[in-house]
Order: C-alpha cells, then sequence, then structure tokens
C-alpha cells in the first residue's frame, strides 16, 4: 500500500492553525440566505475558471460566468465545454461529499470524474479510461517538461494502492488538509488518463476535504491560488521528486494555499456587520427573509439608506403598500430602523 513520507513542520503547523481558525469562524457565521448563496456561487465561479484556466483554457472570469449562466460566449468550442464540464465536475464532488451513506472512495469513483471532465473534449473510448500510452507532464504556459510519470503499465496498480490508502484506517490518523494535499500530488504524479489529470487531481483533493467535514460551508476554492503563479505550482509538485518523494514542501504549499482562502473569507464574512446583528438580536435563530426583504438590505448595506422615493426604481411594477409591508416585518425584527415620521423619513441598519 501507497505510504506518504513527510514531516510536520512549523511551517505546516501554523498554516494548520489558520485553517482551523476560519473554518470555525465561517462555519458558524449566521449568514443571510442571499449572502451564503453569493458566497457558494463566487466560490463555484472561481473553481471553474482558475480550475480550467491553469490548464491553458482562454475564456477570462467573466466569460466563464456568462458560460456558467447560460448565456452565449464567442469562444472556441473547447474552451466554454472544459468549463460547463469542470462546473459538473463540482456539483458531483458536492453531491458525494454531502452524502450520509459514507461510501468508500473508489476506483469507479476517480474514473467517473475524468469522464465529466472531459465530456465532449476526448474520444469516448478514452473517457474515464486509464492511459496505453507513456506521456510527460508540461507547464501548459511555458511548454517545460514538469515531470515523467509512471509507465502506463503501472498505472492501475498504482491508482489502487492510493485509493488503499485513501480508506485505510492509517489515513485517519493524518489531518484532512494534508490527506488532500497528498492525494492531490499523488494523482498528478501517476498521471491516469491522457489528459484531463489536472483537474481530476484538484477536484479528488476537494472531495477529500469534503468528506471528512472540510467542506466550509462550500465557500472556497484553492483553484485561484493555484493559477494566480502557475510557475510556484508546478515547482511546488516537482519539489517532491526533488526531495526523494518526500511531500513536506508541497504539503507546506498547499496547506498555505488553503489558509490563505480561508482567511479571505473569514474577513469578508465579519466584514458582514448586519449578520452579527442579526445572530445577537435573534439568539442565533435563523430568519427567512423574501426576496425584496434581501434586497432592501444590500440597498440599504450599498447607500447607507431608503426613502420612499427610492421605491419604484428599487421594485418597478411593484405598489407602495406591498414594499412598506416587506419594511414592516424588517423593522419589527429589528433588523433596520426608521428615522422620522413623513415620506421624508429614512430606513437604515439598525
Amino acid at each position: 500500500m501507497f505510504k506518504p513520507t513527510f514531516t510536520i513542520t512549523n511551517k505546516i503547523l501554523r498554516n494548520i492553525g489558520v485553517i482551523e481558525a476560519s473554518r470555525e469562524i465561517i462555519n458558524n457565521a449566521p449568514l443571510l440566505p442571499y449572502y451564503e448563496k453569493q458566497f457558494r456561487k463566487d466560490a463555484l465561479v472561481r473553481a471553474v475558471h482558475y480550475g480550467t484556466h491553469i490548464e491553458g483554457n482562454e475564456l477570462d472570469l467573466a466569460q466563464a460566468e456568462k458560460v456558467l449562466e447560460g448565456e452565449d460566449v464567442v469562444a472556441r468550442d473547447r474552451d466554454i465545454q472544459e468549463v460547463i464540464n469542470y462546473r459538473r465536475v463540482m456539483e458531483y464532488i458536492e453531491e458525494l461529499g454531502t452524502d450520509e451513506k459514507d461510501e468508500k472512495i473508489t476506483v469507479d469513483l476517480i474514473t467517473s470524474l475524468h469522464k465529466l471532465t472531459v465530456r465532449k473534449i476526448l474520444d469516448p473510448d478514452k473517457c474515464g479510461i486509464f492511459r496505453n500510452t507513456q506521456v510527460v507532464v508540461k507547464n501548459s504556459k511555458t511548454g517545460e517538461v514538469s515531470f515523467k510519470p509512471p509507465p502506463f503499465e503501472e498505472v492501475p496498480r498504482q491508482i489502487d494502492d492510493l485509493v488503499q490508502f485513501v480508506n485505510s484506517s492509517e489515513s485517519r490518523d493524518i489531518h484532512s488538509v494534508l490527506k488532500s494535499g497528498i492525494v492531490h500530488y499523488e494523482l498528478v504524479r501517476i498521471h491516469p488518463f491522457v489528459d484531463g489529470n489536472g483537474r481530476v487531481a484538484r477536484a479528488f483533493s476537494t472531495l477529500i476535504l469534503y468528506e471528512e467535514g472540510y467542506d466550509i460551508r462550500r465557500f472556497f476554492s484553492l483553484e485561484e491560488y493555484f493559477d494566480s503563479d502557475s510557475k510556484e505550482y508546478y515547482e511546488a509538485l516537482q519539489s517532491v521528486p526533488k526531495n526523494n518523494e518526500d511531500l513536506t514542501s508541497w504539503l507546506e504549499y498547499f496547506s498555505l494555499g488553503l489558509s490563505i482562502e480561508l482567511s479571505k473569507i473569514k474577513e469578508k464574512i465579519e466584514n458582514i456587520s448586519v449578520d452579527v446583528r442579526l445572530k445577537q438580536k435573534l439568539g442565533g435563530k435563523p430568519l427567512l427573509l423574501s426576496d425584496r426583504q434581501l434586497k432592501i438590505i444590500e440597498y440599504i448595506q450599498k447607500t447607507g439608506y431608503l426613502q420612499n422615493q427610492a421605491f419604484e426604481s428599487l421594485f418597478p411594477m411593484v405598489s407602495e403598500d406591498t414594499i412598506l409591508n416587506e419594511l414592516k416585518s424588517l423593522l419589527s425584527n429589528k433588523i433596520i430602523r426608521k428615522q422620522g415620521k413623513t415620506k421624508a423619513a429614512r430606513y437604515i441598519m439598525s
């Protein structure tokens, strides 16, 4: 069975400490449904865009978002298809990660990820099928050869070893973040398919986090960190063979990325002061708000206040009485308060 070699350094400990602290705050933040939805959408868009961009996809972030929303984009068919496919991959691992059956990781799961990743890109007889040729791994941007994967004859056995490791009792003693990083590297090293290996490796490592309780509300994406400096990403991967298959440097890099990503999300959440106030005023109880009420809160947070004369532009074709009823609920729950008594009165955050 595959047995990873690494050392728990002070850098790794520090990164894990930041991850755990951020995770605690993010998981317990009493976010309004609007923000919950926005954080997840943002994470998905970033994961899909940067996860394909690092492989040479030419779409920019705005174009990738349009594709995800079903809008037409003038671009190469392959680039569009890669974005569509990776979205389905992310949705698939979300479904698996929230499955309460606690099923073991299997070889079929890995091949299923690959089928979704390369659908309509590779010939069907290569989708979810291990390679039968020797290949080399190159940096898609520089063309530089990163490393040479094992012979194709070794792929089935090495994938079996990896799956056994993931499901083993020994792996349970490894912190989930490090386990995710180990799996990420090992899939890249084995390079089991003719194409799509990087995307499969990144998705699979995310699934490991989800399976082990580190989905963190699905607010995060490591892909942006990897793509922000692809040279550093490939150098971190290459550090393992250069250090006699010791994963320490790679795991320092990997854990730092997650600590940076979660720290950013934690700061964004802490800046949404309305949710802190909601928790205090509602005793931590969830409050179901209508779409109009969420839009009212968003408007007040952006402009500082809402007045009656803004009703028409904010809600065209909606009567003033209807809007006042929406405001009445927000007032009674002390989410907002009213300044003044005439039509010139202002509604502000409490």
